[in-house]
């Protein structure tokens, strides 16, 4: 994929800008339903947004240090690298999509949560959108990030936030079926 740097990093904030308005949606609803789950091996909407945060725990710190320690200026086209794009595309939230398992570190099910974690999730969301305003400044293909399964693969800046976005939208959309189903399964009771 290749596409000018300002039109990805455009799309991007739309993305994370829906994102954190969906959220703050969220933060008119009771606790009751933010963790009303289908099943036992389901998650409620609080957990979706608790495996999001421990993404942006290693992400946001990853790419805030890269961008800082970078010498590259803008570049004004950015094109995906082979693995980044195959991350990436794999990450956006599709219909009848594809389950993928998540690392047990990374997995929330069973956690206690509250409107703290809804709290830090807009939070991340306001950094992440710091960080794009930052990422006008830099080469989104000579700076290059870990990524948290591996700090030993590393993918072009651009990719790392088309990945981290993606799946950010995925697990939202996650929540928002949660969201639905609880209003059908408080009915059924």
């Amino acid at each position: 994929m290749k596409i000018e740097s300002k039109l990805l990093l455009e799309d991007l904030e739309k993305r994370t800008i829906n994102v954190l308005d969906q959220a703050i949606q969220y933060k008119m609803l009771n606790l009751e339903t933010l963790n009303w789950k289908e099943n036992d091996k389901s998650w409620s909407i609080l957990e979706c947004l608790e495996h999001l945060n421990r993404y942006s725990d290693f992400y946001i710190p990853e790419i805030s240090s890269r961008i800082n320690d970078s010498k590259n200026t803008f570049s004004p086209s950015f094109k995906s690298g082979l693995l980044g794009n195959y991350f990436a595309e794999s990450m956006l939230p599709k219909a009848n999509f594809k389950k993928i398992s998540t690392f047990k570190s990374m997995n929330p099910l069973g956690s206690e949560l509250d409107l703290e974690c809804l709290n830090k999730f807009a939070e991340d969301q306001k950094n992440l959108l710091d960080i794009l305003e930052k990422c006008k400044s830099v080469d989104l293909n000579k700076v290059k990030t870990s990524i948290s399964i591996s700090k030993l693969i590393k993918l072009k800046l651009g990719d790392t936030l088309r990945v981290l976005i993606f799946h950010n939208q995925r697990h939202m959309a996650q929540a928002k079926r949660t969201l639905e189903m609880s209003k059908v399964g408080s009915t059924v009771k």
